[in-house]
């Protein structure tokens, strides 16, 4: 059973698999905007280009790599993006970026998600927006944050995957913020570092 996240809650991502976890996905999904035409007639879709990316920080709370859509591959190879997805097309995850923990650098301590809108619709407009953990040996979900919020946000500084006594946990933190890539985001991720 996976765990709806909140804003601000912490959870073991050993525990919630119930076993050590090796592989982890991070799946992002959403669906493009509908339109409705007058009478029914000229009704479409607008294509929202939301972007995920992985920013991996070192001890000191210094960013070491991104993983993003203009770098889909960490320079160690523990982290892969699947790829830009343009539209939010298609059911499902829409981009998902796969973590193969047991080879994150020791130097890594923690790997911040986040979200963008690069086309710049804010999330008000943008419907089931998701990002999700999962186990990639099992397939089985092992954590779930809706993205789906009101605001007039362009960005989201979803989740934050550390190491802490040995396991790995995960962090909620749905810090809401404007921005079309995770540069945008580096001065608040700060915080929860």
């Amino acid at each position: 059973m996976s765990v709806n996240l909140q804003k601000g809650q912490k959870i073991s991502l050993d525990k919630e698999a119930g076993a050590t976890l090796g592989r982890v996905v991070m799946g992002l999904g959403w669906d493009a905007i509908k339109t409705k035409g007058f009478f029914g007639f000229g009704a479409r879709s607008e294509a929202v280009d939301l972007d995920a990316s992985c920013v991996m920080f070192d001890e000191a709370n210094r960013p070491l790599d991104v993983i993003w859509f203009r770098q889909l591959r960490s320079r160690d190879g523990s982290i892969v993006h699947t790829g830009d997805n343009r539209t939010g097309a298609g059911d499902g995850d829409d981009e998902q970026i796969n973590v193969d923990l047991g080879q994150v650098p020791a130097g890594v301590r923690s790997l911040v998600f986040t979200v963008n809108s690069f086309t710049g619709q804010n999330f008000a407009q943008v419907e089931n927006a998701y990002c999700r953990l999962l186990d990639a040996a099992s397939g089985k979900e092992v954590a779930r944050f809706n993205l789906s919020v009101q605001g007039p946000h362009t960005a989201q500084i979803m989740a934050k995957v550390y190491r802490h006594n040995g396991e790995w946990k995960m962090h909620a933190i749905g810090e809401n913020a404007s921005g079309r890539t995770f540069d945008d985001l580096l001065p608040l991720i700060a915080p929860h570092l």
